[in-house]
């Protein structure tokens, strides 16, 4: 029998499907990206077609899951690394009975569409996390996984109750990604044996095949990292697919790669296995070409694809959710009678995510940032030290888990405890070696779980190394914290390469992300305690190396860092001029206004730790503290100052840095890159004039 005439659709080329239906159901899931993207004429079918099979098992026979409660605590997650393979994702939803519907999938790629060109999470029902740069859901799911396992490692008691897992599909994009190889080294060195990471190994990208510039072998690549490495040979057998991916999922100590070796776009003929099919249409031939093969008639179309036999096998696959959640509910219920303190315990953490605090959660933080506040705020010490204390107080009150890219110590995050290791993955914080880039990666994982707020510490200087990370983490406004310290020129002797100019100015332009460098220690504990009160969104604390001596006493400062900027100090009336600066050149400008006082100039200083706080705050503050009849004003950062124009205005100034630093200690840098108070002196005077004669 030809394929066009086959009598149920799929069966000319599915293996295992236990009826007629599910043959069917697996066709359809191969035709509707081909049909979506030559009806556009843009998007990327040929994964999406090639995974199909694999996508059908794990979402109707292996994920644990439940379509009518996406948000369920008990399901295991599935993160699309391979985000271009959108159309995949969208179709097993549909599929699988989410709220979302075919014409939805129709309308992908379009303004407004719940089903945007990479999936975005919030937007559609279902969807775990936004992906798309390459390797970054790889990383991520791995930082889910070991926050999952901590989990259940703290408070499932052996219930089987928080045993979730993690299951993650990869192409070969993604794995030649340098984050990838980051975070699976680390996956295997901690025993992360919840995840299952599945690589389409279909030896294609966008110029040509792989062998183009990638020699290496995976399989043993991951062996050495420490993996288990399982293979699917037969990528259109479904029950081949399902015994390896319940192999998979068996805790072994291990995490898990899935090889599987597909065809991109089968069962194309023309353009299958090439480069050719990882986007744009296939042609109008070719894909009533694809839609005989699989047993459609040529001209179908969405609605014809999934008819009333494969809407049985979503109802089915609905009941299965429901039964496996009614399930679980059963165990949730015995596992609170048996341990009703782990189940205390662990709903005032579900409450504090993202730090929305009980009373008794709230009054222990606040008792901890009242301790740190005590101890550090009198005398001079480096902003990274008393960020250090708040840190190891608010781990201690079980708000915090995260770590350090080998640089505990140096960065002040060092806490007592143990480390989570494969043996012991309740630990108190993670070694993350010195692997900038997946740290950041992880923590966005970490806090897609939602039971603690992550946090991660490095130099400033090595942010660059995340920025694809902390991008995504804003754009899913996921509540992440980077520490970073050794903030300026200040650093010193280590020279240029670890001396930070561009990086501030870099990170704030990162829409959502709130940069906070705090002027001395107490602004330290009342940014954090605005942070953990805020809305869910991430931070970068910029934090000194040398100590920085305390400014004047200032009442209700909690107040005025939360807003992002504030007067200091003033003299008479503060409305000649303004001096602007962060971080430790609030104790320079404060001193160079002393000066410029003793002429008799009414001058205002103002400590601006978080600028996007201080754009966010109501026009009657930002007036108060920075008023538009102050037209001489000079801000002083010791980096690029082109973003400062903004708020000095033409006749202002900006004592800044633009070039590189140079290695010595700390004061001879930066004296030699002036910033220094007759410098601040002599642009706050050079203002005064160019505004008077205005």
């Amino acid at each position: 029998m030809s394929p066009s005439t086959a009598a149920v659709p799929g069966s000319s080329i599915i293996r295992g499907a236990r009826s007629d239906a599910e043959s069917r159901a697996v066709a359809a899931a191969i035709a509707i990206p081909a049909v979506v993207v030559q009806s556009k004429g843009h998007g990327h079918a040929g994964t999406a077609m090639a995974m199909a099979p694999l996508a059908h098992v794990l979402f109707h026979r292996v994920l644990r899951h439940n379509p009518a409660d996406p948000e369920w605590e008990g399901r295991d997650r599935f993160i699309l690394s391979a985000g271009h393979a959108s159309l995949l994702l969208y179709t097993q939803l549909h599929l699988s009975g989410y709220d979302l519907d075919l014409s939805d999938i129709a309308m992908s790629r379009t303004l407004g569409a719940r089903t945007p060109g990479h999936p975005e999470l919030g937007v559609t029902q279902g969807v775990e996390m936004s992906t798309g740069p390459l390797g970054q859901g790889f990383a991520s799911a791995i930082g889910l996984a070991i926050s999952l396992r901590r989990d259940e490692s703290l408070h499932d008691a052996h219930e089987g109750v928080w045993g979730a897992d993690v299951f993650t599909l990869a192409g070969d994009g993604c794995l030649q990604e340098g984050v990838s190889a980051e975070a699976a080294s680390l996956a295997g060195a901690l025993g992360v044996d919840n995840l299952v990471a599945i690589w389409d190994d279909n030896r294609i990208t966008i110029d040509g095949p792989t062998d183009l510039a990638f020699s290496e072998n995976v399989r043993e690549r991951f062996r050495a990292y420490g993996w288990r490495v399982l293979d699917i040979v037969d990528f259109h057998d479904l029950d081949e697919i399902e015994r390896i991916l319940t192999v998979a999922r068996e805790r072994t100590g291990q995490p898990t790669l899935v090889a599987v070796r597909s065809v991109i776009a089968s069962p194309s003929t023309s353009i299958e296995g090439t480069s050719a099919a990882h986007a744009g249409a296939l042609g109008e031939l070719e894909t009533a070409n694809v839609l005989a093969t699989l047993g459609f008639s040529p001209d179908s179309t969405l609605t014809t694809l999934v008819d009333d036999s494969v809407r049985e096998v979503t109802r089915e696959t609905q009941s299965r959710g429901v039964d496996l959640h009614r399930k679980w509910q059963e165990r949730e219920e015995l596992w609170r009678a048996h341990h009703p303190q782990l189940a205390h315990r662990r709903d005032e953490l579900m409450l504090s995510a993202p730090l929305r605090m009980p009373p008794a959660v709230s009054a222990a933080v606040e008792s901890a940032l009242d301790a740190v506040t005590r101890t550090d705020i009198e005398t001079p010490t480096a902003t990274r030290k008393t960020n250090g204390a708040v840190i190891a107080a608010l781990a201690s009150k079980g708000v915090l888990f995260g770590g350090s890219a080998d640089l505990s110590g140096s960065t002040n995050v060092a806490i007592p405890g143990d480390a989570v290791s494969a043996s012991h993955p309740e630990g108190d914080f993670i070694h993350f070696g010195i692997r900038e880039h997946a740290m950041a990666a992880i923590l966005s994982g970490i806090a897609l779980h939602g039971l603690w707020r992550p946090y991660g510490s490095t130099y400033l200087a090595f942010s660059d190394y995340q920025r694809p990370s902390i991008r995504l983490a804003a754009l899913m406004n996921l509540p992440t914290t980077y520490i970073y310290t050794h903030d300026s020129v200040a650093v010193g002797e280590d020279g240029p390469t670890h001396q930070p100019v561009e990086q501030i100015a870099s990170l704030r332009t990162v829409p959502g992300l709130s940069v906070i460098r705090p002027a001395d220690a107490a602004e330290v504990v009342s940014a954090w305690r605005a942070v953990l009160s805020g809305p869910a969104s991430p931070v970068a604390f910029v934090l000194s190396r040398q100590d920085v001596p305390a400014l004047p006493p200032r009442e209700n400062l909690d107040d005025k860092v939360r807003q992002g900027a504030y007067v200091v100090w003033q003299h008479g009336e503060g409305d000649d001029i303004a001096l602007i600066a962060t971080g430790s050149e609030v104790a320079l400008i404060l001193e160079s206004a002393r000066e410029i006082a003793r002429d008799g100039t009414a001058v205002r200083v103002i400590s601006m730790p978080c600028v996007e706080w201080f754009e966010h705050a109501d026009s009657e503050w930002r007036q108060s503290v920075l008023p538009n009849a102050i037209r001489a004003r000079v801000a002083v950062e010791t980096g690029r100052g082109d973003a400062w124009y903004r708020w000095v205005g033409l006749n202002g100034r900006v004592v800044g840095i633009d070039e590189f630093g140079e290695s010595g200690s700390g004061s001879e840098v930066l004296a030699r890159k002036g910033i220094t108070v007759s410098a601040v002196v002599s642009a706050a005077r050079e203002t005064l004039a160019a505004t008077a004669s205005a």
